[in-house]
């Protein structure tokens, strides 16, 4: 019934405000016929003006009731009668501001400014909710980081180099104490990251070249879509594939060359998941190398340079900015997967360069100390949180370098 009378408001308020944008435009052009006055907005804007105040007002009401009611449901202390008698407040509102607004619309009104100042307004709220909300996960990721600092020392934290988070009930217990050395985990996070870069880079680069600059039409009205396919594919089909598939035939033809290739294997996730992030890539790149002036190809060609000289020298260095913002992205998506790292390289946290043995990642083990009915006073639990936050330092520190990058070229070629 709830939800039914929420639907029921936001179709009655939806309504009104496009009534209200009908009456405040014809006032506008009536009056303007009638008083032989030049209007001082398009009269869209009058109509704009009124939809403003008969829905934004009581929309607010609408939300702000929406989030008390379902607190007051929960202890029951909502009755048939004051829900009816909230919605009616809320409808008188929205139709007192049409009445409101309509009353307003004059012809020496500055409608366009007051439409833009609004909106102006709701895009800075807009932005502060972002802003507001990044800062409150910083701050519930640093919160409880300082609890676990409390219980572990950050320099074994960063610079131990055995992760066995396991810590037993009573003292005597084996692993009581636990080991919370954060190395190995960057060690298997960089080792898979660097893996898929190694797939995905020079494919989707590639890629993005033959699309944009040698491909017909028809060929990337085919190719594009096919590719840009592979990032709605669920990440967990990814994971039953490299578990299945490409685990088994690295295994397989590691043997042929009398190499020890382990069934979960930081080669396989890797793979996969630079297969996955390749429309990553190559869709960013493309757009970016589009975007590079025609002038600047027709110039190369018209000094004698071939096509793909010009592509190497001339297109690729103007859309560096953008082909290294693409790279990034790509980058913070296979440093934050998950499923792919599960199902093929294991839970195994080992501090190794040889990509053919089991690793972990730090987005992996986050999700591990955070199953099940946990505890947030153990150092188990709270090591989450210091994962997570040096996770985000290091996509951090990722941005700080590409924005030097793009920053340096962009000078160079604006």
């Amino acid at each position: 019934m709830v939800i039914m009378s929420n639907w029921f408001v936001m179709s009655i308020l939806l309504a009104l405000s496009v009534a209200g944008f009908y009456f405040g435009r014809a006032k506008a052009v009536a009056k303007s016929d009638r008083q032989a006055r030049r209007l001082k907005s398009l009269p869209v804007y009058y109509g704009y003006f009124v939809a403003l105040w008969c829905g934004l007002p009581s929309l607010m009401l609408f939300l702000a009731w929406s989030i008390w009611e379902r607190q007051l449901v929960d202890n029951g202390a909502v009755s048939t009668e004051y829900r009816y008698a909230a919605i009616a407040a809320i409808l008188s509102l929205s139709v007192a501001g049409l009445a409101f607004g309509h009353n307003r619309v004059r012809p020496q009104m500055h409608a366009r400014r007051l439409f833009e100042r609004v909106v102006r307004t709701l895009l800075a709220l807009c932005s502060l909710v972002a802003i507001v909300t990044t800062v409150g996960i910083i701050l519930s990721l640093v919160v409880e980081s300082i609890r676990f600092f409390n219980l572990v020392s950050p320099m074994e934290f960063l610079f131990g180099l055995e992760w066995s988070p396991q810590t037993a009930l009573r003292a005597d217990q084996v692993g009581s104490d636990g080991s919370f050395g954060a190395v190995p985990l960057l060690a298997g996070t960089v080792m898979v990251s660097i893996i898929a870069m190694c797939v995905a880079g020079p494919v989707g680069l590639l890629a993005a070249i033959y699309m944009s600059e040698y491909a017909s039409p028809k060929t990337r009205a085919v190719v594009k879509p096919v590719l840009e396919v592979l990032a709605g594919i669920p990440t967990v089909v990814y994971g039953f594939f490299a578990a299945i598939t490409m685990a088994p035939f690295f295994r397989d033809l590691g043997e042929g060359f009398g190499l020890d290739v382990s069934s979960e294997s930081a080669l396989a996730a890797g793979v996969v998941m630079g297969i996955m992030i390749i429309p990553f890539v190559s869709s960013l790149s493309d757009d970016v190398i589009r975007a590079v002036p025609q002038s600047l190809r027709e110039g190369s060609l018209s000094l004698g340079a071939t096509q793909s000289e010009t592509i190497r020298k001339v297109v690729l260095a103007a859309a560096l900015p953008g082909i290294v913002s693409s790279f990034l992205l790509a980058v913070s998506r296979a440093i934050g997967e998950t499923m792919i790292v599960v199902m093929a390289a294991g839970l195994a946290a080992k501090l190794s360069a040889n990509p053919l043995e089991a690793m972990t990642t730090v987005t992996v083990q986050i999700v591990t100390l955070l199953v099940g009915d946990q505890e947030f006073d153990s150092a188990k639990t709270l090591a989450a949180f210091a994962l997570g936050l040096l996770l985000f330092f290091l996509t951090l520190i990722l941005n700080v370098i590409s924005m030097i990058v793009v920053n340096r070229y962009r000078e160079q070629y604006d």
